[in-house]
């Protein structure tokens, strides 16, 4: 063998190697989520990923001086993640949460008494065919959720009737969530609706910010807009920077979970650029590679270096389908703080 010096016999240093031998993951009946993710930090790969990410954000959760900011694209309502995410509004978990416009949306038909359904991906070599058959049927796909459009209907009657009258000129975004949330915990209490009240109820209930700053994205946006070109109600995009920087601004330490990316995921993480700190914590549920460039897969490595994150803050991002990645994180987490 040969050193740096060309001498035979000498070893080159291990400056990154540090000795942490992997160990192998056990299983067992009647584990709990916590023991899953222990045993997924003896491994490597995604495992250790997950495990780390339930440390960090089980540390985020059981400080009380931690400002808890909550990303959610995707299609994560619709998915069957609404409950996960309403339970961690109703116990102080979520401090402000930037959302889309669609996850309102299907958030509030299911608070006003519709419903997904279990559905299929067409036929191999039938897709096309699959997807006209349902157009025809009158029912939207998501992936393999049904949504049967007369849902729509009933969220738009319901945003004309308890929303809307609500409003007469110029208002930000946030009032507007609040609203929805409001009219949706009503209804869905006084209509007696089987499906708990949800996303924008518990936020409204427990006052919690929710910010939608591409809400014109979505049937929420087309409605609201419809709704203007009628009246003087309008929606001001600008006035919530203020409303989310204040969030930031007085909080003490701050802690970001990103589920999926897009606006929500440079919502959450760009807010930081407007106030003298950043994100001393940071979890990351993505399905997209960093190598693309893009958005959405850039890791919060990468939004350290905007100033998005401090230093020395402790992040991790997990790869995988947060339908399932999501729920490990949180039960881990509660597991570790409770």
């Amino acid at each position: 063998m040969t050193d740096d010096d060309g001498d035979e016999g000498g070893e080159v240093p291990r400056e990154e190697f540090h000795e942490d031998p992997l160990g192998h993951a056990e299983v067992w009946a009647g584990m709990t989520v916590g023991d899953l993710a222990t045993e997924y930090g003896k491994a490597g790969i995604g495992a250790a990923d997950m495990s780390r990410a339930v440390d960090v954000y089980a540390e985020m959760l059981g400080r009380d001086d931690v400002t808890n900011f909550f990303g959610l694209a995707g299609a994560m309502v619709p998915g069957g993640m609404r409950s996960v995410v309403t339970e961690l509004i109703r116990d102080g978990h979520i401090d402000a949460l930037v959302t889309t416009g669609a996850n309102l949306t299907h958030d509030s038909i299911e608070a006003v008494g519709g419903k997904h359904h279990h559905g299929r991906t067409g036929p191999e070599g039938a897709e096309r065919e699959h997807d006209e058959q349902l157009r025809d049927e009158g029912v939207d796909r998501i992936y393999n959720v049904y949504l049967p459009q007369e849902h729509f209907t009933l969220f738009e009657t319901h945003l004309r009737e308890h929303v809307f009258p609500e409003f007469d000129g110029t208002v930000a975004i946030s009032e507007f969530t609040r609203e929805l949330g409001r009219a949706n915990s009503e209804v869905n209490e006084r209509e007696d609706v089987a499906e708990d009240a949800g996303i924008a109820a518990a936020a409204y209930e427990h006052d919690v910010p929710v910010f939608v700053p591409a809400i014109q994205d979505s049937v929420l946006g087309i409605q609201a807009w419809m709704h203007s070109q009628v009246s003087s109600f309008t929606l001001d995009a600008l006035a919530d920077m203020t409303n989310v920087t204040d969030v930031a601004f007085d909080a003490e330490k701050t802690g970001a979970t990103v589920v999926g990316g897009g606006v929500p995921k440079n919502f959450v993480l760009q807010t930081m650029l407007t106030v003298p700190e950043a994100y001393d914590y940071g979890v990351q549920l993505t399905t997209d590679p960093a190598s693309t460039g893009g958005l959405s897969g850039a890791t919060l490595d990468e939004a350290r270096s905007w100033g998005k994150l401090e230093k020395s803050a402790k992040n991790v991002t997990v790869l995988g389908d947060a339908t399932i990645t999501l729920p490990l994180l949180v039960a881990g987490a509660r597991d570790r703080i409770e």
